[in-house]
């Protein structure tokens, strides 16, 4: 099973409630459904992130923590609407407020196409933990144990991070953007 797969990010599978033509959450109460299902997706790959670590050989579990967040990012930022695709659609005063958002939060993966280059970054922040990973699986049964905690914890981490930054953005953009009247057109009587 892929990782991708065991993530329920498959193109057959979709994207949970909404389609997966998604765009940003309109109220606050889809903000907060969307955070939700993106916190219990990075719980899912730090699990995976964890389990990759009880394996062995030091590095190993490295791949596996770039291929996670090369995939996971990118999911919560479809999930919000804030793919580079996305936010090219968004007319011209919503594009401004995701850019201002984006730049208040520095974040470097959202609205942005999730690279290799991106995903190192985000792992040179938690580098004193990977080296520690590391370092852990020299220790027989145990190390692996606390190389496993340590993964876990810093995919976690560096996934809720990034869900809040994104939350942060479009909660800005829905609050700037004034309320949303979300009634049907009454037709006039002639």
């Amino acid at each position: 099973m892929t990782a991708a797969r065991a993530l329920g990010l498959s193109a057959s599978r979709g994207t949970a409630s909404r389609s997966a033509a998604r765009s940003l959450p309109r109220t606050l109460a889809e903000l907060d459904e969307v955070r939700r299902e993106c916190r219990a997706l990075v719980n899912r790959s730090a699990g995976i992130s964890g389990l990759a670590a009880v394996v062995p050989v030091p590095g190993a579990d490295v791949g596996v923590d770039v291929t996670l967040f090369m995939q996971l990012l990118p999911a919560i930022n479809r999930r919000f609407g804030l793919t580079p695709e996305q936010v090219e659609q968004l007319d011209a005063r919503t594009k401004e407020l995701v850019f201002l958002g984006v730049t208040s939060v520095g974040s470097q993966a959202i609205a942005r196409l999730v690279t290799a280059d991106v995903v190192a970054a985000l792992l040179r922040r938690i580098g004193v933990r990977i080296a520690a990973k590391s370092a852990a699986k020299w220790v027989p049964v145990v190390g692996s144990a606390a190389a496993a905690g340590i993964s876990y914890t810093a995919m976690r981490l560096v996934g809720n991070r990034h869900v809040d930054d994104c939350y942060r953005v479009v909660r800005a953009v829905i609050e700037r953007s004034g309320p949303v009247l979300d009634v049907p057109a009454v037709p006039r009587p002639s």
